[in-house]
Order: structure tokens, then sequence, then C-alpha cells
């Protein structure tokens, strides 16, 4: 029974086996990470989205954790649950946005209709600097003991992404406050 325990913590921390493909696994995990959000937004609650990043953080921690084990390496390539558990909170500007707005979340197409897809791949984008550049103090907590440094390196990058979009969303509504001309560019009744 163990041994089907770590094959089942290892193949969760590899993301479900997309860490495992050959060419920029950690891209993967982000692509996953967009799905993860999207299952969080199809619970309808601003609420248990936020149970979801805090539980899914936690859950990160330890899987990582134990695959690094595992593997015996350092923060090991495959492992991409930490880029996955990240992706939600890089998108919580425009989750808590809409939710402020109309008083519920946007649907989980909503990364597909409207301005979703510019503003899910901006984000994408800019998760995967932050998580590829690594600055003050994302690449310092790499050295964190165990999965605590695999998670949150990436809560890190994604919270620096969270700041840049609640920058720019704050930005643009401030610049079409009024004429709500240009709003049409960032939505986010449903993004």
């Amino acid at each position: 029974m163990a041994g089907l325990w770590e094959k089942t913590s290892l193949w969760l921390a590899q993301g479900l086996g997309v860490g495992r493909l050959p060419f920029a696994p950690g891209t993967w995990g982000a692509a996953l990470g967009v799905v993860w959000c999207m299952a969080l937004l199809a619970g309808g609650s601003f609420w248990l989205y936020l149970a979801g990043i805090f539980c899914s953080c936690a859950a990160s921690v330890y899987l990582c954790g134990r695959a690094e084990a595992m593997l015996g390496e350092k923060d090991p390539g495959s492992v991409v649950l930490d880029e996955i558990i990240a992706l939600p909170i890089s998108f919580l500007p425009f989750v808590a946005a809409a939710w402020w707005r109309n008083g519920a979340l946007p649907g989980p197409g909503s990364l597909c209709e409207k301005n979703g897809p510019l503003i899910g791949l901006t984000v994408f984008v800019l998760f995967r600097l932050f998580d590829i550049l690594k600055p003050w103090p994302v690449k310092q907590s790499q050295a964190l003991p165990g999965g605590w440094g695999i998670t949150a390196d990436d809560v890190l990058a994604a919270i620096y992404t969270a700041a840049v979009a609640w920058v720019v969303l704050r930005l643009f509504q401030r610049h079409t406050l009024g004429s709500r001309a240009g709003w049409h560019l960032l939505q986010v009744e449903s993004f």
C-alpha cells in the first residue's frame, strides 16, 4: 500500500504526469494551472476559490517535499504541482474585481470568452517570466527546506504577477472611468 501512495504522491507532484514531458515541464504545469483556476471558478464562490488556493498550496508543500525526497534531488524539474497551484493566485485580481463588481465569480469558460484569452495569455506569460527570472525574494525562497522551497518561489512569482495585473487593472479602470471608452478591452464582469 505504501508503494501505491508513493506513486500517487509523485504522480500528483508531477502534475498528473505533465512534469515528465521532455520539453518545458514548468510551462506545461502552468498551463495545467489555468485548468485548475477554471475548476476553482466552477465552484461559483469567491470563498471557495480562496479556500482552493490555500488547500492546494498546503498540498503542494507536502507532495512536492515528498517527491523531492523520493527523486533524491533538490527541486526536480519534473515536479510541477507548484506551478499548477500558483496560477489561481496570479488571476486573483481579475477574479476579485469580477466578484466585487457583480457579486459573483466569472464562469470557468470566461477565459475563453470576450477578453478572457487576452487576459489569460498576459497573466500566463507574466507568471512564467517571474518564475523564470526569479526576482528577489523569489530565488531566495528556494533555499527553504523541502516542499516549502519548491512551492514558495512559485507562490511569490504568482504574487508578483497578481500585483502587476492589479496595477494594470487599476490604471485601466482609472483611465477609462467616466467615459467607459476602452473598458471593453479589459472587462472583468466575466473576464
